[in-house]
């Protein structure tokens, strides 16, 4: 998708209701929405040239950003946590921690997890070409999956606020290492591996129900928010705090914030531009060049 001049649009509505917009840029090149997913294609627009006059833009990612790589969010309509309210108590410290029962389940279930199989999708690729344009100022994401990273944003601009999947850690001696090593364990018999080096609980590397913050990541992510012409706000339910409490400082600075979501947020009635749809369609027609 390649957005230059623009040419020519055509609008598609059945019963009243934008289905599709099929838009021609310069070069003859298209950017067709798909007409099974209504698009506010005014919405778009207009919060496109808001970014595109920013010189530096901010942005916080959701779950909603990952659910076209097959990754299903926590709680959306059909989240992990809306179907299985026992899949919240193994995200808790406490839970993990005192009953062993619950880490053996918690290993089963990261030995199927698709977020070790997944690809990033095209809104993972619209945000390595904001930061290619050189206007990322930092990407704070409240997922664990690491598709920012694979799919090519630097880590040195990456915030992963919640932790990250692909590695371990000792609640104990606070040891590290690649997830890959504690899978082969479990696949090899191990139900509940323990800590080579003090022979600690290990669990993922991500902060669980109960854990704080890492303090300089959330100094980050407040920094962020107030330093960026911009905050875009991409798949996230902006419930979850103190991330969350990135909207209303950006709006306190008097930045500009755009939210992109399948749902409506808290933050709807204050925002600069609010598109409700999905990341995966709606970031290349606002960020790809």
């Amino acid at each position: 998708m390649k957005v230059h001049g623009q040419r020519a649009r055509r609008t598609v509505f059945k019963g009243g209701r934008l289905l599709g917009i099929s838009v021609v840029f310069g070069h003859n090149e298209e950017m067709v929405f798909p007409d099974d997913e209504p698009i506010d294609a005014t919405a778009v627009a207009f919060a496109r040239r808001v970014l595109e006059s920013a010189s530096s833009v901010a942005v916080l990612s959701g779950a909603g950003i990952s659910t076209d790589s097959g990754i299903p969010d926590f709680r959306g309509p059909n989240g992990v946590w809306t179907r299985n309210p026992g899949a919240e108590k193994r995200s808790t410290i406490q839970h993990y921690v005192e009953d062993p029962q619950v880490r053996r389940d918690a290993w089963q279930i990261r030995l199927q997890s698709d977020m070790f199989s997944a690809s990033p999708n095209d809104g993972h690729k619209a945000l390595v070409e904001l930061e290619r344009s050189g206007r990322l100022h930092t990407l704070v994401t409240q997922n664990i999956d690491g598709l920012h990273v694979i799919a090519g944003n630097s880590p040195d601009k990456i915030v992963e606020i919640h932790g990250t999947v692909h590695r371990w850690e000792c609640v104990n001696c606070g040891a590290r290492g690649p997830m890959v090593e504690a899978l082969d364990r479990v696949r090899a018999g191990e139900e509940d591996p323990h800590c080579l080096p003090c022979g600690g609980i290990v669990k993922s590397a991500t902060i669980m129900f109960g854990q704080s913050l890492v303090a300089a990541d959330l100094m980050r992510a407040e920094l962020a928010a107030t330093e960026a012409e911009v905050l875009l706000a991409v798949g996230t339910s902006l419930s979850v705090y103190p991330v969350a409490a990135m909207v209303p400082l950006a709006l306190e600075a008097g930045r500009a914030v755009i939210i992109v979501n399948a749902e409506p947020t808290p933050f709807d009635q204050h925002a600069t531009a609010v598109i409700h749809g999905s990341a995966s369609v709606v970031l290349p027609a606002l960020l790809t060049p």
